[in-house]
């Protein structure tokens, strides 16, 4: 089967950034949304994107030659790559992918003709449940359909899906064209063809795709990311310090690059909001981590809702 339509279901942060990095790689993408209102507010992440993609290129010059470049993976398969002739490509690419966008709340617009459905809406299995159940009328017989759920299993849905056989997870790091990594997920009536058609996707647009060999809350990176995030959380929601000295502690004791009160500023504290809360834990009023979910509602109540929003524990211009 060769992918050649593409359909990303929800536009935020993650799922513009998946549909964003799919156009670049040549494939057909449209980004479908639940109302016109979804539509409206994927619109700025595109545009953002594009102008991220357009700053990356621009500064692509100075990797030239450069011995250890830190350059967008999800560009350049490796440095050698990196010349002048390609950077005018990808340039020229970049704008045909932004003026391509194709936006849709219709349903047979979107699914009818999809040979991959990537499913990157909210952590909320009812609402995944009942995405499911709502598209499968409309996919064809072969399509392959993924999430990008970070932490469910993709078992827990498969029998929403029509298509148990065809069905897996493909979960997306941020930042993904840098981050550039896809974990590719199956559960045990997955196919194994289709596990590998998924596979080669991921590095088609760039990904290093991690194979997880059977099914694992948290895949490998939230495996090791959520209870690093829930123990800073912990620290917070008991007033032991602040958000910036759990930060900077972390960051000048180990040599990290960041805290986890700045990755939840990267992931978005709505999706915290929604992982945390699935854990048995924050259901406790009297835990520090339902007390940390408490705050953390409050901020996003007022809009700080991370990178995305300009400001969420830092501020972002």
């Amino acid at each position: 089967m060769k992918i050649k339509n593409v359909t990303i279901a929800g536009g935020g942060v993650l799922g513009a950034q998946i549909a964003y990095i799919t156009a670049f790689h040549g494939y057909n993408v449209t980004i479908w949304g639940r109302s016109e209102g979804s539509i409206e507010r994927v619109r700025p992440r595109i545009d953002k994107l594009h102008e991220i993609f357009s700053k990356e290129l621009e500064i692509a010059p100075s990797y030239i030659g450069a011995k250890n470049p830190d350059y967008p993976r999800s560009f350049f398969n490796d440095k050698s790559e990196i010349t002048e002739k390609r950077i005018t490509e990808l340039k020229e690419i970049n704008q045909d992918t932004y003026n391509g966008m194709n936006y849709t709340t219709d349903l047979d617009e979107a699914f009818a003709n999809a040979d991959l459905v990537i499913e990157a809406i909210a952590e909320v299995v009812d609402e995944k449940k009942a995405f499911y159940q709502k598209i499968t009328p409309h996919l064809k017989d072969d399509a392959i359909l993924v999430t990008n759920s970070s932490t469910l299993l993709p078992s827990t849905f498969r029998d929403y899906t029509g298509r148990q056989e065809r069905f897996l997870s493909l979960h997306f790091a941020n930042s993904i064209w840098r981050q550039n990594l896809a974990e590719v997920m199956g559960h045990d009536k997955t196919s194994e063809e289709v596990f590998d058609i998924v596979v080669e996707f991921a590095k088609s647009i760039g990904m290093y795709p991690a194979i997880i060999k059977k099914e694992q809350p948290g895949y490998i990176l939230n495996s090791i990311l959520v209870p690093f995030i829930d123990a800073g959380l912990r620290l917070y929601g008991d007033d032991i310090a602040s958000p910036h000295d759990i930060d900077m502690d972390w960051k000048l004791g180990t040599g990290s690059p960041r805290g986890p009160f700045e990755i939840i500023d990267i992931v978005g504290i709505t999706t915290v909001i929604n992982i945390t809360s699935a854990n048995p834990e924050s259901k406790d009023p009297n835990s520090a981590l339902a007390k940390a979910v408490e705050k953390l509602k409050e901020r996003a109540d007022k809009g700080l809702k991370g990178v995305e929003s300009g400001e969420g524990f830092y501020k972002y211009n």
